[in-house]
């Protein structure tokens, strides 16, 4: 069982100057085996991807880590602790290969921490967002339920579970914004059919957050024990600070419709 019930995570982020955009951290500039991952283990203590460096503890002794790690595993059935490099999407955003992993670890105030790459100006800037899912091992744990966590939803459903990965900005005094709110898994809906597990990337936009030097994030859930938080504590993250999908807007959805509209008159008229 997890130690916590809120799990936090920290993201330093700097930039040199306002102007510039920083390269977006896809995490396929990392050379992987074909289907394995990268925890630390090599004791560097982090990974660079684009202009963004991801800090990572491994604990040899143990042989456990914490903090960031990057994968391109592709096993979304297996469940349990044994595959928790994967992400419930089998793959990266679009079809890319590496995507990032985030795990608290036993740490009491665990800490993500990612740096640019002149760290020593610390402009404050915004940040576009990032895109977010579930790890196999997080998706069936609360899908399925497993011997440190219960089924979401309960036996008959009702439960009202969720799983919440809430996203702060760090401003350049040290105060934090307010959250950005993501469920990655919500059963609070009086319609069961609206109960979701979010199995697929999920942009989530932080450019509301205004100008910052860092990310906190925190992961709370329902499931609740004696020593704290249930819900195995990771999730999965690609194309940090990359750009949002562009949703058709509805005058071009209006525009389509007159023009097949226009087609069928002319069909029915030439008959």
């Amino acid at each position: 069982m997890k130690k916590l019930v809120f799990v936090t995570f920290f993201v330093a982020i700097f930039g040199f100057v306002v102007a510039a955009q920083a390269a977006v951290s896809t995490v396929d500039d990392l050379s992987l085996e074909p289907n394995f991952y990268w925890n630390g283990s090599d004791g560097s203590g982090g990974f660079k991807s684009g202009s963004a460096y991801f800090y990572n503890s491994y604990n040899s002794s143990y042989e456990s880590w914490e903090g960031f790690a990057y994968s391109n595993m592709t096993d979304t059935t297996t469940s349990g602790y044994t595959n928790q490099y994967s992400a419930i999407t089998g793959g990266g955003v679009n079809g890319s290969s590496n995507y990032a992993v985030a795990y608290d670890g036993w740490a009491s105030d665990p800490t993500i921490s990612l740096l640019y790459d002149f760290p020593s100006l610390n402009v404050p800037r915004p940040i576009t967002g990032a895109y977010f899912t579930n790890t196999t091992y997080a998706y069936l744990s609360m899908r399925n339920g497993d011997s440190f966590a219960k089924k979401f939803g309960g036996d008959t459903g009702n439960d009202p579970d969720w799983f919440l990965l809430s996203i702060s900005g760090i401003k350049s005094d040290g105060s934090t914004t307010d959250p950005v709110e993501f469920y990655l898994a919500d059963y609070r809906f009086s319609d069961n059919s609206m109960d979701y597990i979010v199995d697929k990337w999920t942009w989530v936009d932080l450019y509301s957050l205004g100008d910052i030097v860092g990310l906190k994030f925190s992961l709370s859930s329902s499931d609740v024990g004696q020593w704290g938080m249930n819900t195995p504590a990771y999730f999965a993250m690609d194309d940090l600070n990359g750009t949002p999908p562009v949703p058709i807007p509805g005058a071009l959805w209006l525009l389509g419709s007159g023009v097949l509209a226009l087609v069928g008159f002319r069909r029915r008229t030439h008959k």
